[in-house]
């Protein structure tokens, strides 16, 4: 079998992340090169997955998006209807589950 041809590819650290990278290269017992290799491969295959993953779900939001856009515009002489006040508590609340708080205004796994 013929040999691989390789590309060289530079790169720049801050020398504290150089040094980092050459620690993390040696306790896996490998060169600094193959080390970078390594994690920049599975970084590649993780995103892959993800991209795999979701590409049903990307489509379906193209899709909504494009008919979405042949939606005709509100009208705007109409005024936005205003909230009541239970609508008002269930968005803030809707607002802080999205944000992380809890009923009681905690953060969830967080001591009070």
């Amino acid at each position: 079998m013929a040999p691989v041809a390789k590309t060289r590819i530079t790169i720049s650290l801050e020398q504290d992340q150089a040094e980092r990278v050459r620690q993390h290269a040696e306790r896996a017992g490998m060169d600094v090169s193959g080390y970078l290799v390594h994690a920049a491969t599975r970084q590649m295959a993780e995103s892959d997955a993800i991209e795999e993953q979701f590409a049903e779900v990307d489509a379906l939001i193209a899709q909504a998006e494009r008919a979405a856009d042949g939606l005709p515009a509100e009208p705007a002489s109409e005024p936005a209807a205003e909230l009541t006040e239970q609508e008002r508590r269930e968005v803030e609340e809707a607002l802080g589950l999205v944000h992380g708080r809890d009923r009681q205004d905690r953060r969830p796994g967080h001591a009070a």
